[in-house]
């Protein structure tokens, strides 16, 4: 089985109302039609990098790439984990996991994106926690890091909520004129733990994480 070789695919995190696994070629697919219909309202960019740009097809096959790279190129060192959040067995997004010299640094980064119907429910809190729960519970993780533009409030909103502390700010060039983003950091000291949600599959695959 696939599995057997790639026990990341066996990993899965459980919340009360939503699944975070691995999606397979069916469902990468169905959460790229998830991306075309759209991940923010027109006029919006709350990407640094503008994937979200051009016409729907090209945003679905960027989704697609970005899955498959994370994959083609995981290795202990750096990994990217993009986990498909599924409710009721229906694709709404996918939230991911970053980690560089993790066994190191004990530091991950989080990013995500939700289909435009699925906003304001509280699937992205519901689904951040998850992937936190996965970090300082399952992996051990010292501190999680994320970026969000200062007019970004609904990430900013999620981030406030679970703990996070301001950490900076960061310039970078989009589109040809400086953005600004605030840093944030949540540490082991200020997060919650999650009685609530379950990790299955972790112990399989743990090398990949932690070499």
């Amino acid at each position: 089985m696939l599995s057997d070789h790639w026990p990341l695919r066996r990993l899965q995190l459980t919340t009360d109302r939503l699944i975070l696994r691995l999606p397979d070629e069916e469902e990468l697919a169905a959460l790229a039609d998830v991306a075309a219909s759209g991940v923010h309202e027109p006029g919006e960019q709350p990407f640094l990098q503008a994937w979200t740009n051009g016409t729907p097809e090209e945003r679905a096959r960027r989704v697609l790439q970005s899955h498959w790279g994370s994959m083609a190129s995981w290795t202990p060192q750096d990994w990217e984990l993009p986990l498909g959040v599924f409710r009721d067995g229906v694709p709404i997004g996918i939230v991911a996991l970053r980690g560089r010299d993790f066994a190191i640094l004990r530091e991950v980064k989080t990013w995500s994106w939700l289909g435009l119907p699925h906003h304001s429910q509280g699937f992205g809190t519901e689904s951040r926690r998850a992937l936190l729960h996965l970090a300082f519970d399952g992996l051990g993780a010292e501190a999680a890091l994320t970026e969000a533009f200062q007019d970004n409030a609904g990430s900013q909103g999620v981030s406030r909520k679970l703990g996070y502390r301001p950490d900076g700010i960061s310039r970078d060039v989009l589109h040809g004129r400086a953005v600004v983003s605030d840093r944030l950091r949540l540490t082991r000291e200020d997060w919650r733990p999650a009685e609530d949600i379950r990790i299955s599959g972790l112990d399989e695959c743990r090398a990949f994480f932690i070499a």
